[in-house]
């Protein structure tokens, strides 16, 4: 029987579930849940945190029951470790650490690959090439860092 991929996803995944303001990211984004149980899919205590501060409480109920869904998991000192290496070396901005704990925790956690809709800091060439980099020379195993149309 061949193994399920192991997938992480970032709050923007989640999200987009229910974004009226982008209907093909939207569809895409349901396309991909559709197939869900194909893949063996995580979140983590960061995406729980990042759905806690969303303002509106309708939009709150419902990504939280998403995410509830799905195995968090655990921050741990290996992963605030890795994600400042990301940072440090310029993938994420420092002032968006908690997009470096995203791509940590699934690369610590390793995952097959990191699903989002961030373009400005996670999905995008320098990100992929720095984390490789990151990856490699710390002996981590390499991790895809892909939108979830894009593994469909």
């Amino acid at each position: 029987m061949k193994r399920k991929l192991k997938v992480y996803l970032d709050t923007s995944v989640i999200s987009a579930l229910f974004d009226e303001r982008n209907p093909e990211r939207k569809s895409l984004t349901e396309s991909f849940f559709k197939q869900i149980e194909s893949f063996d899919q995580f979140v983590s205590e960061i995406t729980t945190a990042e759905i806690e501060r969303t303002p509106d409480p309708t939009l709150l109920s419902k990504m939280k029951e998403v995410a509830l869904q799905l195995p968090a998991l655990p921050l741990t000192g290996d992963i605030e470790w890795l994600a400042n290496e990301y940072v440090r070396y310029g993938a994420v901005p420092e002032s968006y650490l908690e997009d470096a704990y995203h791509i940590a925790v699934a690369v610590i956690n390793e995952m097959d690959c990191i699903l989002s809709w961030n373009f400005r800091h996670i999905v995008r060439r320098k990100t992929r090439d720095i984390v490789k980099m990151v990856n490699t020379i710390d002996t981590f195993r390499q991790i895809e860092i892909m939108t979830p149309a894009e593994l469909l």
